[in-house]
């Protein structure tokens, strides 16, 4: 799970660093392992990344330097790949044009692809990220398109077209992104299952207007819609499956669905509204905050029905995705919702933190009770999921720590049993709570009096539901492998795919790749002007007015 954001402004003297600055800063949620912009300026290419935080990456100098109209932003939770800051994007690659990707979201095929890339394309691939792939493999295509055009006449456009083509025909799993090709297009384009969230929106230009008098037009590309609101821009709509908008240079928009329609299934990440998209997104036309809300109404009926005489005093939350759930399960059952936990907001999201130990020390940084809220009560604490169960263990500790009589939990997902292949950190089974565990034994492990997870066609309807309050048709087939085990690219749970993602990305693994870095950079010094693997910003050598 990343976030990505691609601006292009109609005024060639505007400046869309902040603006993707900002943007990036709205979906730092989505990631906070490392944050990238590039910016073109008249063709010359302008890049920053790093590790950590968007305010930490970007400060005024590398700003002042992001100079140009069009540029592309990335924020990383790394899935594939390394931590290394050498794989934060966007990655670049100078020919043919000089193009850029940003990209969320993973390829199951990526062995197949390096493979590829390096012993029939020629191509050089110089790092674990997949997203070097996309990029590889679209810059060969786009060649090959190129050198077609044999009688004098180039149609750009249809070259881009035809290379995003043979992309997706190639690439398998869930993934959105973007790719700027400089001086010519920026791109957005979504995997054939529309897995991964892209959203597509514009405004008038504050500055110019068109040749002809007309308004001139900016536009926007963004993981959700939460940052084309806060941009000022006009949602205009999702980027359907398998589809690619081109917006050449001179503000002409292009849009074709790549493959045919017998080849695309739309099956939306489910996960997304459960917890990784801020509850003020719109997703695929659908309310993320609505359908939060259906799933805490769902939740509640479901323990009214298993516990119908069931002594719940208080409704707790555990911040902060599932508060929009637990206030509407409050409601249903007639207790007081209140607000037990304080969140300290400098902490980041433990599920998305890498390492078992790193997420369970954080847990009690994270979060502190109120105690009075606890004291002598039957605390129904609701979560949005249940992954490893590190903090929710943590949590229900706190609660008792704190004098609840008793804890209970509920969670707005379905138990977690299998891994995702599509970009969130959900890789490996054996890590898992739910692994071969009813509710009675996972209660037991957390400490908890009883547990109730969401059913899979609740949360389903949950969120169909919140799409129909707008009388519009969304879709009715939603990824949800993590819960069902069912993979809409035809991966099968037995595969060696999966042995082999459990080496290398199961919590053992990833600390001891970690503490063999520490050990690297401790017994050897970086060359001068390496930035700790990463490029440095300005490739534009020229004196500035």
């Amino acid at each position: 799970m990343c976030g990505i954001i691609g601006l292009l402004l109609a005024d060639e003297n505007a400046q869309v660093n902040q603006s993707i600055f900002d943007g990036l800063t709205v979906l730092q949620h989505r990631g906070q392992d490392a944050a990238g912009i590039v910016t073109s300026e008249r063709g010359r290419l302008h890049l920053r990344k790093d590790n950590g935080l968007v305010k930490d990456v970007f400060q005024t100098h590398h700003m002042i330097d992001l100079r140009g109209n069009v540029g592309v932003g990335h924020v990383r939770y790394p899935t594939a790949g390394s931590s290394s800051c050498a794989e934060a994007q966007p990655l670049y690659t100078n020919f043919p044009h000089g193009i850029c990707v940003v990209h969320n979201g993973n390829l199951t095929n990526a062995d197949e692809l390096t493979d590829l890339c390096r012993n029939q394309l020629k191509r050089h691939v110089n790092t674990d990220s997949d997203s070097e792939l996309l990029l590889n493999i679209f810059a060969d295509s786009l060649l090959k398109e190129m050198s077609k055009n044999t009688n004098g006449t180039i149609d750009k456009v249809e070259n881009i077209f035809s290379a995003i083509q043979t992309v997706m025909k190639s690439c398998k799993g869930g993934y959105a992104g973007m790719y700027l090709i400089n001086g010519i297009a920026l791109v957005g384009f979504r995997d054939p299952n529309g897995i991964r969230p892209i959203v597509f929106g514009t405004r008038t230009s504050k500055t110019i207007s068109s040749e002809n008098g007309a308004d001139a037009t900016d536009y926007v590309f963004a993981s959700e819609s939460v940052a084309i609101d806060t941009l000022g821009f006009n949602l205009n709509r999702d980027l359907g499956p398998s589809e690619a908008i081109v917006i050449t240079m001179d503000g002409k928009v292009h849009t074709r669905f790549c493959l045919p329609a017998d080849q695309i299934v739309h099956a939306p990440c489910i996960f997304e509204y459960v917890y990784f998209a801020r509850p003020d997104s719109i997703m695929d036309g659908i309310s993320v905050y609505e359908s939060r809300l259906k799933m805490g109404e769902k939740l509640a009926y479901q323990i009214i029905d298993q516990y119908p005489d069931h002594d719940i005093d208080v409704v707790i939350p555990i911040p902060d995705t599932s508060r929009t759930s637990a206030l509407q399960a409050a409601y249903i059952l007639g207790r007081p919702y209140r607000e037990g936990f304080i969140k300290n907001r400098y902490i980041a999201r433990t599920f998305i933190m890498p390492g078992q130990e790193t997420r369970k020390k954080s847990v009690r940084l994270k979060l502190n009770t109120i105690k009075s809220e606890f004291a002598g009560r039957n605390v129904l604490l609701v979560d949005d999921s249940v992954v490893r169960g590190t903090t929710a263990t943590e949590i229900i500790q706190m609660a008792r720590d704190a004098g609840a009589n008793k804890v209970y939990l509920t969670s707005a997902a379905p138990p977690i049993r299998y891994p995702n292949i599509y970009g969130i950190d959900i890789p490996t089974r054996t890590e898992l709570v739910a692994y071969e565990r009813n509710e009675d034994q996972i209660a037991k492990i957390l400490g908890c009096d009883w547990i109730i997870f969401q059913r899979l066609t609740d949360l389903e309807d949950s969120v169909r539901e919140a799409g129909e309050l707008d009388g519009e048709i969304h879709p009715q087939e939603y990824e949800t492998s993590c819960f069902s085990g069912k993979y809409v690219t035809g991966e099968n749970i037995n595969d060696s795919y999966f042995s082999k993602l459990h080496d290398l990305r199961n919590d053992t693994a990833q600390e001891q790749r970690r503490f063999a870095r520490i050990e690297s950079n401790g017994s050897s010094a970086l060359p001068p002007g390496s930035h700790h693997g990463c490029e440095n910003l300005s490739n534009d050598k020229r004196t500035r007015a």
